[in-house]
């Protein structure tokens, strides 16, 4: 009933249900791991638009989408106009959609202007929608919370704002930039948007496993569902909110192999994308993560964050799976 395809713009998403952009989380691998549990939509981690303009390097490997399966949405974030219409120009080469970062609470992002403190500037989010709609002929799709703190809560005026100035769908997450993530996300407000735009709108915060998906269907009445922390470690969560939403009932939660073999890929793949150092480095959190609820998972968390290479990480964690089995 819920699960359906997701029309944004041109372009036709094979279900609704999307994985979120988080900053050193949904690199290439995770992203393909995801899309292999079913999500419609992955996004890139947020791009820097003024990178973007001064050509970095390291900033070009964000993007880098060779070797995956669309539709991918590459995000980007700024408030500088010439930056963003550059950068919505060089993106667009590569990307199905382009979402742009209005939502984004981390101190480093607002310090500059940009990410959630736009939504204290409406003028300036309908310029910047403006030009990423002028300079692309991909759809374009906005990512706002539901205002800068209790005395701006402005999700409604600025969706209208921002479907008016040319965008193609909106993704509203429950919180004020001033709660972070901490509380309970307002799913009213995103009751709100949706009431209140034509275009698409998908809503982000709290949604933790099937039956929370179902009650953001449920109360807010949105196209679709965007997953964030909850699929950290744990990118089954895609297959079994559709398999849930599908079907009335839940399905088997991975087994220990299943886990294991997700894990070595995941390695495997993210050693082939970046050097080994880096790699073992940035795996050592999601690694955490898949084991955070398995028995003496912190000893083995200690572990890990002291492991230096591929071959030390996968000798671990073998022998940890073996240690579980026999347990």
């Amino acid at each position: 009933m819920y699960i359906k395809p997701l029309k944004i713009g041109n372009l036709e998403v094979k279900n609704n249900i999307i994985l979120a952009p988080m900053a050193g989380v949904t690199d290439k691998p995770f992203r393909i791991i995801c899309k292999e549990m079913g999500v419609g939509l992955t996004v890139t981690e947020m791009i820097s638009s003024k990178a973007v303009f001064y050509n970095d390097s390291k900033t070009k490997k964000l993007y880098n989408l060779d070797g995956e399966e669309g539709p991918i949405a590459i995000q980007l974030f700024g408030s500088d106009l010439e930056a963003i219409k550059y950068a919505t120009e060089e993106v667009s080469k590569l990307a199905d959609i382009i979402d742009f970062n209005m939502g984004c609470p981390a101190p480093k992002i607002v310090k500059n202007g940009d990410g959630s403190r736009l939504l204290l500037d409406l003028d300036l989010v309908e310029k910047i929608v403006k030009t990423i709609r002028n300079n692309t002929d991909k759809p374009i799709t906005f990512k706002i919370r539901k205002g800068w703190d209790e005395d701006n809560i402005v999700a409604v005026e600025a969706a209208k704002i921002i479907e008016k100035a040319g965008a193609d769908a909106i993704t509203i997450h429950g919180r004020t930039r001033k709660e972070f993530y901490s509380g309970k996300a307002d799913w009213d407000i995103i009751k709100q948007v949706k009431e209140n735009v034509s275009i698409p709108v998908i809503g982000n915060g709290d949604i933790i496993d099937e039956e929370s998906a179902e009650k953001m269907f449920e109360y807010t009445n949105v196209d679709g569902i965007m997953v964030g922390r909850a699929a950290f470690g744990n990118p089954w969560i895609f297959k079994e909110i559709i398999y849930y939403l599908q079907n009335g009932k839940k399905m088997e939660k991975p087994t220990l192999d299943e886990r294991f073999n997700v894990m070595m890929k995941h390695i495997e793949m993210e050693v082939q994308e970046k050097n080994e150092e880096v790699a073992v480095k940035e795996m050592r959190k999601q690694l955490s993560w898949y084991i955070k609820s398995l028995k003496d998972s912190s000893h083995m968390r200690d572990k890990i964050n002291k492991i230096a290479t591929k071959e030390e990480l996968i000798n671990e964690i073998k022998q940890y799976f073996e240690y579980l089995k026999n347990n």
